[in-house]
């Protein structure tokens, strides 16, 4: 009886991958989903909305509050929502939002172009590179073409404080997967789809430069979980303001470090640090390796009974959503976790910290990411099936 109940929950939990058998890309306009919000984040548009909606682990549905919302003084608020049935508990009208349904059951997956410009909206933060240009075309031709460069808030040549007129502010967000945390548990395997896309990619290929059991002390820019020091490499080669990095594996913590003045090196037993490479293909053969001992938790899309790691790693390959897994081995101290495959994913496309009105700028992302996404674009045209 125990083990039937355990598959029941397991099926109900992997209803997450797909959420409704329907792929649904439409807007609901002045239409609220009012409740079950999981977590709120800023988009320009109900479009940007519905793509975080469709790679955030466990969103179905969303509500966008749009720039004429006039009740307070939220704007561009992207309300990610979810309910065990996979679609609203309830439905009422209201002036000012869009809502919409997550397209992971869409086939193929769609992935974001976000080729539009937004007049008089500034994308807030996560600045790393300022310059000027002529125009805002010339600043998003400058984002696109820079590997770091996510999105970018353009001043224009009538803004109030004349000295900041033409400047283009490129602005960073995380492409590369990264669980929210990673740590040793006896008896879990865990590892990434051999489909993940680890940054972009180059024609020329280089090895990187690793420095075994050794530190570089200080110049600290940001600690994030990493499975190995090749994962920590690809962190540091992805953000604009890294100059090395050091992981340490008895915590897989990747320290990120910021000095490009001089680097220090000292003897560290268990420590790695390296350097980045950031105009070329590192070698990814560290994707395919499964982890033994160590356990990606969080971000869970759902689970299912499988009977090895390996098997749990190919399914995770064969699913657009997978980029991650962990799977628990009946070796496992408790039970109810036995033969469990977890599918995990993180939001990798570019997300500004924060979306406000602000005269005379415009803010747009890269157009890195359009060529690859006009054949999923054109292809979910041609499925659309409305709810």
């Amino acid at each position: 009886m125990m083990r039937t109940y355990l598959i029941l929950l397991g099926l109900l939990s992997l209803c997450g991958l797909c959420f409704s058998s329907e792929c649904n890309a439409e807007f609901q306009e002045n239409e609220d989903f009012p409740g079950t919000d999981i977590q709120h984040l800023y988009s320009p548009d109900a479009e940007h909305c519905q793509h975080l909606c469709t790679q955030h682990p466990s969103c179905q549905f969303f509500t966008f509050i749009r720039s004429d919302w006039t009740r307070d003084n939220r704007h561009f608020y992207c309300y990610l929502k979810s309910t065990p049935s996979g679609v609203p508990n309830k439905r009422a009208p209201l002036l000012g939002v869009t809502s919409g349904f997550s397209l992971k059951p869409c086939n193929p997956v769609p992935q974001p172009c976000l080729s539009k410009v937004y007049q008089n909206v500034d994308f807030f933060g996560a600045d790393y590179q300022t310059l000027f240009t002529a125009d805002y075309e010339s600043c998003q031709r400058a984002c696109t073409q820079d590997p770091s460069c996510q999105f970018f808030t353009f001043v224009n040549d009538v803004f109030t404080s004349d000295y900041m007129r033409y400047k283009c502010h490129l602005k960073f967000s995380w492409t590369i997967p990264r669980p929210p945390l990673v740590e040793g548990k006896a008896s879990v395997v865990s590892g990434f789809s051999h489909k993940t896309q680890m940054g972009l990619n180059f024609d020329t290929a280089c090895q990187g430069k690793l420095f075994h059991n050794t530190a570089i002390p200080g110049n600290s820019l940001q600690a994030l979980p990493a499975s190995s020091a090749e994962h920590c490499q690809m962190l540091c080669s992805a953000h604009p303001s890294c100059t090395f990095f050091v992981f340490i594996r008895e915590s897989f913590t990747c320290n990120l470090k910021s000095n490009v003045n001089e680097m220090v090196t000292v003897a560290k037993a268990g420590v790695t640090s390296g350097l980045p490479e950031r105009f070329c293909q590192l070698d990814n053969s560290w994707i395919k390796e499964a982890l033994e001992d160590v356990d990606f938790q969080g971000s869970d899309i759902g689970f299912e009974y499988m009977d090895d790691a390996k098997t749990c790693q190919r399914k995770c390959s064969e699913d657009a959503n997978c980029q991650f897994y962990a799977y628990a081995s009946e070796r496992v101290s408790n039970p109810d976790y036995w033969r469990r495959c977890y599918f995990k994913r993180v939001i990798t496309m570019p997300a500004p910290p924060k979306v406000v009105k602000l005269a005379n700028v415009v803010s747009g992302f890269t157009l890195k990411n359009c060529r690859r996404a006009l054949h999923t674009y054109s292809c979910l045209n041609q499925i659309k099936i409305t709810v």
